[in-house]
This record gives structure tokens, C-alpha cells and sequence, in this order.
């Protein structure tokens, strides 16, 4: 029981990082990302089909390497931390992106990398985590255990909600000192300056 909580715990922090794409990450696209192709422009929330594309594309692969590697393939717990891993290196991978912002709007193709890096970890953590919480749940509560992994879910999505509360679209330089800020350098005076012109 004690593992299916830890379980629980690092699924909400996993969806309320997956989940940001259609909220905070949409915003940043919108704001910050060079929305055309070819000299076409196409709007920002086209970039959401990525995530769809991607499992297409990867749900039939992963599902064909976990049947080669039979009893060679990682375990659930194995899975569920690659899982974690990458969707983390989604997140790096937007760190000197964010920094690129402070220059001008930057190439889409850094959102399609993360989104690619994500449906990885998707494939990793999202198909064994309810197989994972039926093996370990006592006999008698597998059914409930199985509503605490949906439930865990739905609380990542509410905490994607409130992390992207954070985000502030009305202030273009106050977002990219935001997102500096995380890639450790922060330029305190276009704060003050953004606070401002806000106030």
C-alpha cells in the first residue's frame, strides 16, 4: 500500500506536467514561438496535435519492443521512473529555449521536441501504472485502488491548472523574465519595470 501511494504521489507530479500543453505551454507558443511554416502562418494551438501524432506513432512501437524484450523488458517500477525521466528532459530541453525567448520568438520546433520527449514518457508511465496499482492493491481493494490512479490523475490536471495560473500573458517582458528566472538569471530591473507598467 505504502508503494501505491509513492505511486500516487509521482503520478499527480507527472500529469501536472503533461497536462501543461494545453494551458501554459499553449499560452508560451502563442506569445514567445514562431507560428509558421514555409512562410505560412498557423495558429499556435495547431501545435497541440503533436501530442496525438506522437502517440500514434509511438503506441504501436512500444508496444511491439515490450513483446520482443519478453522477460528482458524493465519492470513497472522501471517503466514508471522513465516515465518521470522523461518528461523532466521535456522540461530541460525548454530551459534554453525560454532563455532564446529574451531575443525574439524562437523556432516551434523546441514545442514539438518537448511534446515528443513527453508522449515518451507517456508510453512508459501511462499503460503500466494501472497494471502496476492492480498487481500490488490487496485483492479485496483493487477496485478502489484503481479509482485512486484516475483520481491521481484528475489531481495532476487540477494542479497543471493552478501552475499555469502563474503564467502572465499580458506581460510579455514579465514572462520571459519568468522563464529566465528558472534557467537561473534574472534581470530584477525588467521586473520592476513589468510590475510597473502592470500597476
Amino acid at each position: 500500500m505504502a508503494l501505491i501511494f509513492v505511486f500516487f504521489l509521482f503520478t499527480i507530479l507527472f500529469w501536472a506536467a503533461y497536462e501543461q500543453k494545453g494551458a501554459s505551454l499553449n499560452l508560451f507558443a502563442k506569445d514567445l514561438v514562431r507560428t509558421e511554416i514555409f512562410g505560412m502562418r498557423f495558429p499556435s494551438s495547431f501545435l497541440q496535435s503533436c501530442t496525438p501524432l506522437f502517440v500514434i506513432m509511438l503506441a504501436p512501437i512500444f508496444s511491439v519492443l515490450w513483446v520482443k524484450l519478453g522477460k528482458r523488458q524493465p519492470s513497472s517500477p522501471v517503466k514508471f521512473t522513465l516515465g518521470l525521466l522523461f518528461i523532466g528532459l521535456a522540461y530541460v530541453l525548454l530551459v534554453p529555449a525560454a532563455a532564446m525567448t529574451a531575443y525574439g520568438k524562437i523556432s516551434p520546433l523546441w514545442l514539438v521536441g518537448l511534446y515528443f520527449l513527453e508522449v515518451i514518457g507517456e508510453m512508459c508511465l501511462s499503460p503500466v501504472g494501472l497494471s502496476t496499482v492492480t498487481k500490488l492493491a490487496p485483492v479485496k481493494l483493487v477496485g478502489i485502488m484503481m479509482g485512486v490512479w484516475f483520481l491521481a490523475a484528475a489531481f495532476g490536471s487540477k494542479l497543471a491548472g493552478y501552475l499555469s495560473g502563474f503564467y502572465v500573458p499580458q506581460s510579455g517582458t514579465l514572462v520571459k523574465t519568468l522563464w529566465s528566472h528558472r534557467c537561473g538569471s534574472v534581470d530584477f530591473r525588467r521586473v520592476a519595470g513589468a510590475a510597473d507598467s502592470e500597476s
